[in-house]
Formats: structure tokens, C-alpha cells, sequence
């Protein structure tokens, strides 16, 4: 339990840590005024956080476990990788939305190899990033240029987290599809 935990526990450490940095070093008045710059950024991501879990939700009752195996699973090949891809690149929003995603795929039959595509798609590639950051901004030749440049990368990842030995199962996974997620 406390390894499932650990992340929490050293947020928690360092917020302690930086908040008796903050009131022994500024003061009192500089303490009040992180709490409410805290709590201010706290209620703005509520709503993507919220978003994100509901999404999630509803994701683990609309596809099943193992619904996806045979379209990003650990025998799907080079297809799985590109069907993980284009998904990822799809996918909109940003981590609270994507990362449960990630967990229903990884629940639904999806391996190592396509989740760490789609990762790496959504974070790279996104079309979201593209069509409102990259092409206004930079001009077309630039995001075209940066999108083909980074194509190959998460087939790539894909395939390198397939072949790593390393095991990884998501924590809440069925028992059914319990292995090592690679070949």
C-alpha cells in the first residue's frame, strides 16, 4: 500500500517543506498569499479533473476488458502501434483527460507497446497542438515540418517498449489479463 502511495506521500512532503520554507522565510503574509494562489489554481483544475475521471469512468463501462486486444494488444504487430498512434494524436486535452484514457485502454487489452505510442503520439503529435499552437504561431512549413519529424517516434517507443523485459501491469487490471504486457 504505501508503494501505491508514494507519489501522494512525496507531494505531500514537499508541499510541507516548501510551505515552512515560504513561512519561515517571507512570513506570514507570503503563507496566506500561496494558500490563495493555491487554492485559486486548485478551483480552476477542478473541472478538468473531474472531466477527466468521468470520462474514465464512462470509458470502463462502455469497453470491456480485453475488447482491445485484438486492435492494440500484444499480437496486433506494427498495426496495433499505428492504430495506438493515430489515437493518441487524436485524443484532445491534456493529462487529466489522456491518462485515465490510457488506463481504460491498458484495462481494455491494449499492451505496453500501444499505450507507450499513444503516449508518445498524443504528447508529440497531438492534432490539438498542431491546428491551435504550432500552424498559427510558427506557420505551416515549421508544424508540417516538426509534425513529419516526429511521426516515427512513437512507433519507435512502441516498438522499444516491446522489446524491454521489463514487466508492467496496470495496478487495477482484471486478474484475466494480468502478464507482462510485452512479448
Amino acid at each position: 500500500m504505501f508503494r501505491r502511495h508514494l507519489s501522494l506521500i512525496l507531494v505531500g512532503v514537499l508541499t510541507l517543506a516548501s510551505g515552512s520554507a515560504v513561512l519561515l522565510l517571507r512570513g506570514a503574509a507570503a503563507f496566506r498569499h500561496a494558500l490563495e494562489v493555491s487554492g485559486g489554481l486548485a478551483l480552476t483544475i477542478a473541472p478538468s479533473v473531474v472531466g477527466g475521471l468521468l470520462l474514465s469512468a464512462a470509458l470502463r463501462q462502455l469497453v470491456p476488458p480485453g475488447a482491445l486486444a485484438r486492435w492494440m494488444g500484444a499480437d496486433s504487430g506494427l498495426r496495433g502501434l499505428l492504430v495506438a498512434t493515430a489515437a493518441g494524436m487524436a485524443m484532445p486535452g491534456g493529462p487529466v483527460a489522456a491518462f485515465p484514457v490510457v488506463l481504460v485502454l491498458a484495462q481494455a487489452g491494449a499492451d505496453r507497446g500501444a499505450l507507450i505510442a499513444f503516449v508518445t503520439a498524443w504528447s508529440l503529435n497531438g492534432f490539438q497542438r498542431l491546428i491551435v499552437w504550432e500552424w498559427p504561431i510558427l506557420g505551416h512549413d515549421f508544424a508540417l515540418l516538426r509534425l513529419l519529424c516526429g511521426l516515427p517516434l512513437p512507433l519507435m517507443a512502441g516498438l522499444l517498449a516491446r522489446w524491454l523485459p521489463l514487466p508492467w501491469t496496470p495496478a487495477d487490471a482484471p486478474a484475466l489479463h494480468r502478464g507482462g504486457g510485452g512479448r
